[in-house]
């Protein structure tokens, strides 16, 4: 049984480093995103009215990011399945609350920002 036990502990050890890997991936592929995100931003026809969108949503995503890591680190070393099971309705719920409070941010966020589009200083049209 310790060969076993050996066994588990190395595919534990691998998957722990493929999350940090994934990770480590992610959070390039966010700051890419984000770069992005920010040259769009500084363009002169889309002005800044979005701005604090974009930020939400760069840390947003960087939020469930970190805690679907984390999720996937504690259930790599989770000990027996009902340990598997309380570790993914603990995580259900917070994601879950988590995406409620974003949602509700996102939403004030965009009507701010359709508020100051809306109402920005557009010249008049020129008499003929």
């Amino acid at each position: 049984m310790a060969h076993g036990d050996e066994m588990f502990q190395d595919v534990r050890e691998l998957v722990e480093r493929n999350i940090e890997q994934a990770r480590a991936a992610y959070a390039h592929y966010l700051e890419s995103v984000a770069d992005a995100m920010r040259a769009w931003t500084n363009s002169p026809a889309m002005g800044s009215q979005f701005k604090d969108v974009q930020e939400l949503t760069i840390r947003f995503a960087k939020e469930n990011g970190q805690s679907a890591f984390t999720f996937g680190r504690e259930l790599a070393a989770a000990k027996d399945m009902p340990q598997v099971v309380t570790l993914q309705n603990r995580y259900a719920q917070e994601q879950m609350q988590a995406y409620a409070r974003q949602a509700q941010e996102l939403g004030k966020a965009m009507a701010k920002a359709a508020q100051s589009f809306a109402t920005r200083q557009v010249p008049p049209a020129s008499d003929p």
